[in-house]
């Protein structure tokens, strides 16, 4: 046993204490499965099928891990790249190939086939479009020192549209497409090997469905994806993160589990806006099923599932959130230097959140912080209390979608403080 399959046992038995899905944090390694299959671990992980044509992978992995994918798996074995599936465009996972398409092209060979999902092409233009968006975005994410975001995309060479076959070497692969973490996703069922490769539709976290920073996801076509998955009877579950799943107990439990948490948020979340509710009443309405967030490969440690809340309304029920002051709302800075001036300056407002800071209502805390440092953007002293606040509600989250934006504002302020 190497020290990805090692991973997966910790893993499974609760082991692990950070999150898989993290540049910096994922183990970056290779390993083979079975004969024919191997499983490169990285940011993101790769699927790779073995053929009497050449190699297939599932997923390419991310630009921080290029070079190490090719030389783990030069070092597995000296076959060509025949195909390659992008099972979604997200950068992690379509940014692999330069170095394979490279030692073709030194060779004289044709290029890998790349097979993606139709939506994909149109999800890289977008990305050109908002490329600075997109790198402020990683940089606050993942606390990296500035914008990183690519504004080249090697495209597919061929799209499909729902489910679809293709077959390498003998080796049948089946392509199915489910809306989940983004609207292009495919996922990939290896027969000959009893193999599930599911991209981003588990990454040994609680599905990152309500991702606050980001476009639409689709929780409910996600938790159908999972049970399509669990029907198979997969004897192997190889994840777009984290460390793979063997046997097929384990598999049926994490995709019936996974599924079941997105189940019961879509129920009640539909539920509460169907009887009138404002989306404040329907995020502090949900009860979270606390015992599957105890799952090792559902714990809350990349997305959190009050943000799932927030993207259901955003797709069932638009940007209104019912409460009708919010539907044209003064400027921020107006109604913070407002409230304010009746509270008697910035700096009582800053106080008062300080002593909810410290009486344990960093939410209050937070809220109290922000509208001083708006009402008094140049006071060091307001700001002083802004970093200290956030700096204490990043501490405090496990998921590191809050972390990465509380922790930036509290950047912004200890800067200035």
């Amino acid at each position: 046993m190497g020290e990805v399959l090692e991973l997966a046992e910790r893993a499974w038995q609760g082991e692990l204490e950070t999150t898989q899905v993290h540049p910096g944090r994922a183990l970056v390694g290779f390993e083979e499965l079975a004969p024919g299959l191997g499983f490169m671990s990285a940011f993101s992980n790769v699927g790779v099928v073995a053929t009497e044509e050449g190699l297939v992978f599932l997923d390419t992995s991310s630009f921080f891990h290029a070079k190490k994918l090719h030389a783990a798996i030069r070092g597995w074995t000296d076959a060509r790249l025949h195909t390659a599936v992008y099972t979604h465009g997200h950068v992690d996972h379509v940014f692999g190939l330069g170095p394979f398409e490279a030692e073709l092209a030194e060779r004289g060979e044709a290029a890998p086939h790349v097979i993606a999902h139709e939506a994909c092409p149109e999800r890289f233009d977008r990305y050109v479009l908002t490329n600075g968006y997109n790198g402020i975005i990683n940089q606050r994410q993942f606390n990296f020192p500035a914008p990183v975001f690519p504004k080249e995309f090697r495209h597919p060479d061929q799209t499909v549209a729902r489910d679809h076959a293709i077959e390498v070497g003998g080796i049948a692969i089946e392509l199915h497409h489910d809306k989940g973490e983004t609207d292009d996703h495919l996922w990939a069922w290896v027969p000959a090997h009893k193999a599930i490769y599911t991209g981003d539709l588990f990454i040994w976290a609680s599905p990152n469905c309500g991702n606050p920073q980001k476009a639409q996801r689709y929780p409910r076509d996600w938790a159908m994806a999972l049970r399509r998955m669990q029907a198979l009877g997969a004897e192997t579950l190889l994840p777009g993160h984290g460390p793979p799943i063997l046997g097929a107990a384990r598999v049926k439990q994490a995709l019936g589990e996974a599924a079941e948490l997105l189940e019961t948020l879509v129920e009640q979340t539909l539920a509460l806006m169907n009887q009138g509710a404002r989306l404040d009443e329907v995020v502090h309405g949900i009860e979270l099923p606390d015992a599957l967030l105890e799952r090792p490969y559902l714990r809350p440690s990349y997305d959190d599932p009050r943000f799932i809340v927030r993207n259901l309304w955003r797709l069932y029920g638009g940007w209104y959130d019912g409460n009708p002051a919010h539907l044209m709302p003064a400027p921020e800075r107006d109604l913070a230097a407002t409230l304010a001036e009746m509270a008697g300056g910035a700096t009582a407002l800053a106080d008062r959140a300080e002593a909810l800071a410290g009486e344990g209502r960093l939410d209050l805390a937070c809220e109290l912080a922000e509208l001083a440092s708006l009402a008094a953007p140049d006071d060091a002293g307001v700001h002083r209390v802004r970093g200290s606040v956030f700096r204490q509600r990043a501490d405090g989250e496990t998921s590191l979608m809050a972390q990465g934006i509380f922790g930036a504002a509290a950047r912004e302020s200890e800067d200035r403080s």
